[in-house]
């Protein structure tokens, strides 16, 4: 079984404290001790599911003695109507489990959907989607692992992986230049190997970002097509480029054509459409 970090650890025990409180008093009323049994994962639409292997660490901290059958893994695509895991045990624990399992389940593959729907837009093209820090908060390690399932690629996960300058940090520093410089100094001097990104609107900000050293991404942020285009031709390959702002599964084609490296999108996470599946206990 994977081994997950800690804070996914935490969160699982904690969305099992919140669900089940101090005990399932309808399982509680209805179970004599005996009852043992399965219970069928089924997809209720088509898409691709993501979720699985926790699904079974859950199962596991509730109860080490459930059985997880999987039928698919997760990336894969499925549809309605499949057979995806059936679990085997304690039915009293096994229907203990079945929000928090569905829960983080259709969020993710609902995620992973999502992305996969992006990644199939871009096939044709050397664009790679990126996801945002636009997540659940305490689920970004899943929103991102979701994410990546479905065939995108993660920006940052935390504010320490990279330097990004965005509007107001240029306007704490009192300009483009100055907040380059002083990112630059600081990666220097505390020996870090994150890269410098830094959001500009306009060819005016864009050419005072050229005219600096250290910047290793533009992001170039709610362009129009054609002004984003003759940004991605300024830059020539100098630094890699990404476009954000208004991207939706409609323009993103579009947006491709124009050249840039990478297109993010918060819309990957923030607001997902969870893919329906169900648990069902075996008659």
């Amino acid at each position: 079984m994977l081994k997950w970090p800690d804070e996914v650890e935490q969160l699982v025990r904690l969305s099992l404290k919140e669900d089940i409180g101090t005990g399932d008093i309808t399982t509680r009323a209805i179970y004599t001790g005996k009852e043992l049994g399965s219970a069928r994962l089924i997809a209720k639409e088509n898409g691709i599911i993501c979720g699985l292997d926790l699904a079974e660490y859950i199962g596991q901290v509730q109860d080490a003695t459930l059985v997880f059958n999987k039928y698919v893994r997760d990336g894969e695509p499925v549809s309605e109507g499949t057979e995806i895991a059936v679990i085997e045990g304690d039915l009293a624990s096994i229907l203990s489990i079945e929000r928090t399992i569905l829960n983080f389940m259709q969020r993710m593959s609902g995620i992973a959907t999502r992305t996969c729907m992006y990644t199939r837009k871009l096939a044709s093209t050397r664009t790679r989607i990126l996801d945002t820090r636009k997540t659940v908060p305490g689920h970004r390690y899943l929103d991102k692992l979701a994410v990546r399932t479905g065939g995108g690629t993660n920006h940052r996960m935390r504010l320490d992986d990279r330097f990004l300058i965005k509007e107001n940090h240029i306007r704490m520093a009192g300009g483009i230049k100055q907040a380059i410089s002083r990112c630059v100094k600081y990666k220097k001097k505390n020996g870090l190997d994150a890269g410098i990104e830094i959001e500009v609107t306009n060819s005016d900000e864009l050419e005072q970002v050229l005219s600096c050293e250290g910047v290793d991404y533009v992001m170039l942020d709610n362009m129009g097509l054609d002004e984003m285009k003759q940004a991605v031709e300024r830059i020539n390959g100098q630094v890699f480029t990404e476009a954000s702002g208004n991207v939706t599964l409609d323009n993103l084609s579009e947006i491709a054509d124009t050249g840039v490296d990478f297109i993010s999108s918060g819309a990957l996470t923030h607001s997902v459409r969870a893919l329906d599946i169900s648990l069902l206990l075996d008659p």
